[in-house]
């Protein structure tokens, strides 16, 4: 019986991809499809989105996966389509219908029902979600039948802006803090319209600073003859921070993990106080935090710089 071919080793390779995820495709599949085709050796991404949503997901390789816990803190923005009028078990295409009702909303309830959802809000996390309860998925308890009771949680909706009305499709554009459930977001706005609703469409627009410029799909990723083009640079997840640039000297001791104070040094040192992105040469070495009196601590560090 002849050996089994041994596998192509995996490369190292770092960067960030935008990735525009197809409707269909849970966001870890995403991920594993990317991943092989790029034949890399650690690869995450930065918060899911639903099978049935479409539109930004960030997949990070190599070192770029140090810097994807911002991205998961961050804001996003999306475009949705509700609704109205009929409400299914999961809050989305996905689920059974449950519910329908007659749609006879104007211009005027419906913004005055959006107004209701504009700023600090709280939202009860839907039972189909991966938030585990005692190790286990909400969304493995509701395939069971079973309901839990689920604490509201604080959320912050910055945007929320009418785009359509079509009736009965209502189309919309929200920029939310992280842990906001677009699809609850949707089934609030059919309740407060009193026709009940579920979304039939979620496509995310923007995480953090990212947007969909340079957003490449999985056939696009799959037909290109050099796909390690596509990826962006690490520090494409930092573009928010600012930038700070060290001599050879200090650039070696900051990637020693040594605190800097560069007060003492002929360095121009950002205004504000906080996180930034370090560089020498233009190559990034990593993060740190910029304190009083200049002192920059050292936070992640990249680990190919030469």
């Amino acid at each position: 019986m002849s050996a089994r071919p041994a596998k192509k080793p995996r490369d190292l390779v770092d960067g960030v991809l935008l990735l525009d995820k197809p409707v269909g495709l849970s966001s870890n599949d995403a991920l594993i499809k990317a991943k092989r085709v790029l034949n890399a050796k650690k690869a995450g991404h930065t918060g899911t989105l639903d099978p049935f949503a479409t539109g930004l997901l960030p997949l990070c390789f190599g070192e770029a996966t140090k810097f994807s816990q911002d991205l998961l803190e961050s804001d996003k923005r999306y475009e949705a389509s509700v609704h109205l009028g009929i409400m299914t078990t999961t809050g989305d295409t996905e689920g059974e219908v449950i519910e329908q009702r007659e749609v006879d909303v104007t211009p005027e309830q419906i913004e005055a029902a959006l107004a209701r959802f504009r700023g600090p809000i709280l939202q009860v996390p839907p039972m189909y979600s991966a938030l585990k309860r005692d190790g286990k998925a909400l969304y493995e308890y509701a395939r069971e039948g079973i309901t839990l009771e689920r604490d509201a949680r604080p959320v912050t909706i910055h945007s929320l802006t009418l785009i359509e009305y079509s009736a009965p499709f209502l189309k919309i554009a929200v920029t939310c803090s992280k842990g906001t459930y677009v699809r609850v977001l949707g089934e609030d706005i059919g309740a407060a319209l009193g026709c009940g609703a579920h979304l039939n469409a979620l496509r995310r627009t923007q995480v953090g600073a990212l947007t969909m410029a340079g957003m490449v799909t999985l056939d696009e990723l799959l037909a290109h003859p050099d796909p390690l083009s596509l990826l962006q640079p690490p520090d494409a997840l930092l573009s928010s921070f600012p930038a700070l640039a060290l001599t050879a000297e200090l650039a070696k001791r900051f990637l020693q993990g040594q605190r800097l104070a560069l007060g003492k040094e002929d360095i121009a040192v950002p205004a504000e106080l906080g996180r930034v992105r370090v560089y020498h040469d233009s190559r990034l070495l990593g993060t740190g935090q910029l304190g009083e009196y200049a002192i920059l601590a050292p936070e992640r560090l990249i680990s190919t710089v030469a």
